[in-house]
This record gives structure tokens, C-alpha cells and sequence, in this order.
């Protein structure tokens, strides 16, 4: 079985990330991706840390309605707890998976976090375990003005934007997906939900359903 993994904050899961882990099952040919929503990012302090249950259950819910079996969320990081690191996501899934994975697992990223992969803890042991899937995201002024939401790069991470990548002159083996991403962002989406605004469709319905229900990211 091949098998793509896809960490992140998650916060909210919403149509982008659904689109992307779709271009990877049917461009790249993986049978299955696994979301993993990360307990604390390494690179970031989330400006809305809503509970990592929360985010956790809106993928669950969300795989769960995927009937082709596609999806799965994984809670790995979440029961972890502490600081998410991806080697270790990465060995943890190594020996779960033992004796079912085709290959190398694919690791799907931003180039926006790409661009900054040599800053991740080890990055080498990262490549002997996983092969980097690449894809472009889109800047959208709008929300990166927005502070209040924004998260705010930690350590020595310059942040999402702006920064600029070309798959050429990365020195990792890398596959570039261009054109798999919409424009939409976690980021924004929670700006729209805290200033009332319509946010319906940006979410798979699951997910919209749920923050509604739990009232999340209000007056935030």
C-alpha cells in the first residue's frame, strides 16, 4: 500500500487541504492519506488553539464520510502530546505500517514550509523515510494582514510569507504538485468565522457543521 502522509495544525481543516490529498491519491497514485494533526508545531504558536480534540475529531469526521477509504485521520501527535515533531511521527508510523507499505511513505507539505526544511529537526532522517511531495500555496494579502489570527513563527522560522521557492533550486528530491492547492486558508477562515462573516463553503460540510455546533473560533 502506498501511503501519503499529511501533518498540519488543521485549524480548521477546510476544501484546500481536501483538494490536495485528493491530487495526491489519483495524480500521484498513493491509496491512502493519513492527516496528522499536530499536538504543538515546531515551527509556529497557533494564534486560535482550540482544543487538539477538536481538531483531531472534525478530520475524523470528515474520513469517515470519504466512502473510497482515502482518508484517515491519525492521532498520533494529538496522544503524544509536547512538540510535533515529524521524525518521530515518521518512525512511529514506520513500525506500524510495517510489512504493508509500498515504498517510502510521501510527505506532503507547502513550499512555504519546504522552503525552510533544512531547519527541521533532522531533516536526513526525514528523507530515509519519507519522499517529499511539494505543492504551491497561494499568499492572500487579505488574511496575512490580519495579526490577530495570524500564527506567529517560533525559533528561527521566518513564517509562511513571504518566501520564495523554486523546486529547481532545492537541493532535496523533491515532486512538485503546482497546481493542486486552491486558494483557501485555515487563516482566513477563521477570520471570516470571528468577524461574522460567510464561511460555509470554504469547509467540507462535516467540519462546517461541527464548528457551528461547538461554536468555535467566535469572538475570538
Amino acid at each position: 500500500m502506498k501511503i501519503a502522509v499529511f501533518g498540519g495544525s488543521f485549524n480548521p481543516f477546510h476544501i484546500g487541504h481536501a483538494m490536495l490529498a485528493d491530487s495526491v491519491i489519483n495524480e500521484l497514485g498513493y491509496d491512502k492519506v493519513l492527516f496528522v494533526p499536530a499536538y504543538n508545531p515546531p515551527h509556529k504558536t497557533l494564534s486560535v488553539n482550540i482544543a487538539p480534540e477538536h481538531r483531531l475529531k472534525m478530520l475524523e469526521l470528515f474520513c469517515k464520510q470519504n466512502k473510497e477509504n482515502h482518508f484517515e485521520a491519525e492521532p498520533c501527535e494529538i496522544k503524544r502530546g509536547g512538540v510535533s515533531y515529524t521524525i518521530d511521527t515518521l518512525l512511529y508510523l514506520n513500525q506500524k505500517y510495517e510489512g504493508k507499505l509500498e515504498g517510502k511513505f510521501g510527505l506532503i507539505m507547502g513550499d512555504e514550509v519546504a522552503a525552510e526544511f533544512h531547519k527541521w529537526n533532522n531533516p536526513e532522517g526525514i528523507l530515509n523515510l519519507a519522499d517529499l511531495i511539494i505543492t504551491h500555496r497561494y499568499p492572500d494579502e487579505s488574511f496575512i494582514l490580519n495579526n490577530n489570527q495570524k500564527n506567529k513563527p517560533t525559533g528561527n522560522y521566518t513564517g509562511e510569507y513571504p518566501l520564495s521557492f523554486d523546486p529547481k533550486d532545492f537541493k532535496y528530491p523533491c515532486k512538485f504538485l503546482k497546481e493542486s492547492v486552491l486558494p483557501v486558508s485555515s487563516t482566513e477562515i477563521r477570520s471570516r468565522i470571528a468577524e461574522g462573516k460567510s464561511f460555509k463553503f470554504l469547509l467540507p460540510p462535516v467540519i462546517y457543521d461541527y464548528i457551528q455546533k461547538h461554536n468555535l473560533y467566535r469572538g475570538l
